[in-house]
């Protein structure tokens, strides 16, 4: 085994970065720290690491001082922590003159298949002059894992698929500034991307896919996360329920979602479950990042919880593969993207209920900005949708006087009549392709 490592070791330092897509993801700026790269299966984790070499390789770092091993590799299925101390003082062998002298970067991907090796990555980080990533698979490297195993010297790096804007750059067509007016080709064009991206996705390996070998695709995606992540590693002892569940959250993005309801809806189809190992499969589910969830907003932790939670898949190419009608379902879907970027943008987002009842699909907050309320809505053309989506929001404003509330329109054409203050309005479109601070 040692000497399949010895030769991955070898590869690395002579290997290229390989071309690939930029990802727009911020990495924290804290010394001494490892990152710790996580995020669904297939979300491109590990060609992030690579870009992170690049860069660092194009700011003058020699090649010999960026080293990426994977461990996903049947030869290394027995690899034990000693094995991983024996690598990196296999390295210094190699180029002793990096030792104690200049920061070389290690990237370790699928570590997590290595007993041990937080212990290793520990010690590394105390006694040599390292820079460290780490990545694993979904839920094998959790971050509340990584904060206990890792003693507080590791941040979290979390990697989606494709936002818009890496969709359209992974396509060759990304827009450049979006702050003056939109000539009308491009926005028109900007559209029709947009609605195919709320079909396919931001699975890199899916985009531009035949349709049937898409749905197959993706769905053996999720299998894989359902099996291995879920079922396999907590030995989940009711894997039907579990398979329901997973198959009703991603045919229902956006919708409320009550463990008492689905409790009870599964009780009369005969199946027996308890509601405490339904709220453990949910758990276990956003523990893979393949369902994310939305809580209600309130200052009170009571209702928090006793109030339904919103959930939405990670990708909103995943709604039609399990939505039953066959319909693109562009409103979910839209709302999911919205959700996910929110995410990317380092937002914590919930839903808002007025004193009314009216709900806003999320408010957005992030450290250092006001919060911004964010209403979708797929089409402004129904005078009926207008003023219901109008009427929450600015009900919602009210509320929270010090936000900036935003509609998001997939439609890029301006509404009539024009919205009230202090109300603002956004092509989605736009939306998606700017930073949060626009």
């Amino acid at each position: 085994m040692r000497d399949v490592l010895y030769q991955k070791l070898v590869d690395s330092l002579a290997a290229r970065p390989p071309p690939l897509t930029r990802r727009d993801i911020r990495l924290p700026a804290v010394r001494n720290k490892a990152l710790a790269v996580i995020g669904m299966r297939r979300s491109g984790k590990s060609t992030f690491l690579w870009q992170c070499l690049a860069d660092r390789l194009a700011a003058g770092t020699l090649r010999d001082d960026l080293v990426y091993i994977s461990f996903e590799d049947d030869r290394l299925a027995a690899m034990q922590s000693t094995d991983l101390a024996w690598l990196v003082e296999e390295y210094y062998r190699l180029r002793p003159s990096a030792r104690d002298q200049r920061m070389v970067t290690f990237c370790f991907d699928e570590i997590q298949t290595i007993p041990g090796w937080e212990a290793v990555a520990r010690r590394l980080l105390d006694t040599e002059r390292v820079q460290l990533f780490i990545s694993g698979s979904s839920a094998r490297l959790l971050s509340r894992e990584v904060a206990s195993s890792m003693r507080g010297r590791a941040l979290e790096v979390l990697v989606h698929p494709f936002s818009f804007r890496e969709a359209l750059r992974h396509a060759g067509v990304e827009p450049g500034s979006l702050r003056n007016r939109i000539p009308k080709a491009v926005r028109s064009d900007l559209d029709h991307r947009l609605r195919t991206y709320l079909i396919e996705g931001g699975f890199p390996e899916a985009l531009g896919v035949d349709p049937r070998d898409r749905f197959a695709l993706l769905r053996s995606y999720v299998d894989v996360v359902v099996l291995r992540d879920v079922i396999e590693r907590h030995a989940v002892t009711n894997p039907m329920a579990l398979r329901w569940m997973q198959r009703h959250l991603l045919a229902n993005a956006g919708t409320h979602f009550s463990v008492q309801k689905f409790y009870n809806a599964l009780r009369s189809q005969g199946l027996a479950v308890g509601k405490d190992t339904l709220h453990t499969y949910l758990g276990h589910l956003e523990d893979t990042f393949l369902i994310r969830t939305v809580s209600l907003h309130t200052a009170s932790e009571r209702q928090r919880m006793v109030n339904p939670r919103k959930a939405y898949p990670v990708d909103p190419g995943l709604i039609p593969v399990y939505e039953r009608t066959g319909r693109p379902n562009l409103g979910h879907a839209l709302e999911t993207a919205v959700l996910v970027e929110l995410e990317r943008r380092g937002c914590q987002p919930d839903y808002v209920r007025t004193q009314e009842g009216l709900e806003v699909d999320f408010l957005a907050q992030t450290a250092g900005q006001p919060p911004t309320l964010i209403q979708v809505c797929l089409d402004m053309s129904d005078p009926a949708t207008w003023e219901r989506e109008v009427r929450a929001l600015s009900a919602a404003a009210a509320e929270i006087p010090d936000s900036l509330a935003l509609l998001l329109s997939l439609d890029s054409t301006p509404p009539k009549p024009a919205l009230p203050a202090p109300l603002r309005w956004r092509p989605a479109a736009a939306w998606l392709l700017d930073s949060f601070e626009d």
